[in-house]
């Protein structure tokens, strides 16, 4: 599984966490050996499960010969991570130290089955000041101490075609407006290619867009209280102008409706079918499996519409990646603690985030997973400055599953060539809106 899929999150994830409250248990997987040996599940983040623990292995060895504590490394895939984590929650025999979707983080926190990170526990890891404000903005709900920490980073930005846009006489857009006209003029269907590629059967897709794009103008899918708000003018707007492009804008292939989170939307921009591609960066990987070199490519921010309507923000993505959480019914506390720091050191984000095409969470970090100066500098400024957290709450999942398939059935209703209103998508926001009342 991508790491850009990090954000997927099932229904029964706040189900379970009602179902779960108070966690703990009777002991933690650590009790079962000695004091001194950690188990640490870790998500897959490589190639594959055994290319996570050729890259981890030695760095927690390193650990072990630094403090003496030995660590049990378990690689879980991303289709099972979070099932293992939900009945770690209920039965306690949980890991010591564990990864997680940093957008899991509320609802996790919901359980009661971590450890806080408060003061005391922040100043063993090496103080909050370490972090980038916007990582560790999601580490669980807002108001309460965070029961997670970030450890690899990933936002969105927009991959150009250098050669398709040097034909065409063009520079990479710089506004949204300006990204839909290159759009227009790079799209030409006789010859199968288009201005832009969209995963339109991908519901974590279409909610990131859906957020992104709402954000931009001036929409928000919750209040204050934690009420849903996806039929507000800023939400609704910001769907429309992600449909707008399958739509009204024609500028995506209508096939693309079947494209879900695999190798097909990247796969068609590194052949040079499509000209654009939203991605998070570690898309670069992909790519370049497909035979595109790092220097045919360049990377922007996602842009805004120009001028930025009525409370609209200038954001380009919402701030993924991978947190560390604690259980809290560990028996080796210190030791949790003491490989939490390590793992997010400034030296060991310089080493792992290099395989596992991941930006720096801390100040000072350097972006090592590409040669390209220019797009590291560009994921670096999104992440720092253009990057906002999704719903800090419990909800949030139930947002992501109601949202995203909503958005890719009118995606899939303008692939027919129908005409996507405002009052179609209303609609459409309405009923996801219906079904949060029935989503605990």
């Amino acid at each position: 599984m991508k790491a850009r899929l990090i954000s997927t999150v099932v229904t029964v994830l706040a189900v379970t966490a009602t179902a779960a409250c108070g966690g703990g248990g009777t002991s933690s997987s650590s009790s079962a050996g000695s004091s001194k040996t950690l188990t640490y599940w870790a998500s897959n983040q490589g190639t594959s499960l055994e290319n996570d623990k050729a890259v981890l292995t030695p760095e927690l060895k390193k650990f072990e010969q630094q403090t003496g504590i030995a660590v049990n490394l378990q690689v879980i895939g991303w289709p099972d991570l979070l099932n293992k984590i939900l009945g770690a929650t209920t039965s306690g025999q949980g890991p010591d130290v564990l990864n997680i979707g940093n957008t899991w983080a509320a609802s996790l926190q919901a359980t009661g089955a971590f450890m806080p990170f408060d003061a005391k526990a922040l100043t063993a890891i090496g103080g909050q000041d370490k972090f980038l404000p916007t990582a560790f903005s999601t580490g669980g709900a807002v108001g309460k101490p965070v029961t997670s920490v970030p450890l690899y980073g990933l936002v969105y930005g927009l991959y150009y075609n250098k050669k398709l846009f040097a034909d065409a006489g063009l520079q990479p857009p710089t506004t949204w407006q300006e990204l839909q006209a290159d759009a227009k003029k790079l799209t030409d269907p006789a010859k199968k290619q288009y201005g832009m590629v969209l995963e339109g059967a991908s519901y974590t897709e279409s909610v990131h867009f859906a957020w992104i794009f709402g954000r931009q103008n001036g929409g928000q899918p919750f209040d204050a209280a934690g009420k849903p708000t996806f039929t507000t003018p800023g939400m609704v707007a910001g769907v429309k102008q992600y449909v707008d492009l399958m739509g009204k804008d024609k500028v995506v292939n209508p096939s693309n409706v079947q494209y879900k989170n695999g190798p097909e939307a990247p796969g068609d921009f590194a052949k040079g079918k499509a000209a654009m591609l939203m991605s998070q960066n570690n898309a670069d990987n992909t790519l370049q499996a497909d035979g595109m070199k790092s220097s045919e490519y360049g990377v922007v921010a996602i842009p805004t519409p120009s001028p930025l309507p009525a409370g609209g923000k200038d954001v380009a993505s919402f701030v993924a990646g991978i947190n560390l959480s604690i259980f809290k019914n560990t028996k080796n506390q210190d030791g949790a603690l003491k490989l939490v720091k390590f793992l997010t050191s400034t030296e060991e984000q310089a080493i792992l985030d290099k395989p596992f095409t991941a930006l720096p969470i801390v100040k000072g970090g350097t972006v090592n997973f590409t040669d390209n100066k220019a797009e590291a500098d560009v994921f670096a400024t999104v992440l720092a400055t253009k990057a906002e957290p999704l719903p800090l709450i419990p909800a949030e999942s139930a947002f992501e599953t109601n949202v995203g398939n909503a958005v890719n059935g009118l995606l899939a209703q303008a692939a027919t060539g129908k005409d996507v209103t405002t009052a179609d998508i209303t609609k459409a926001m309405q009923e996801a809106q219906d079904k949060m009342g029935t989503t605990p």
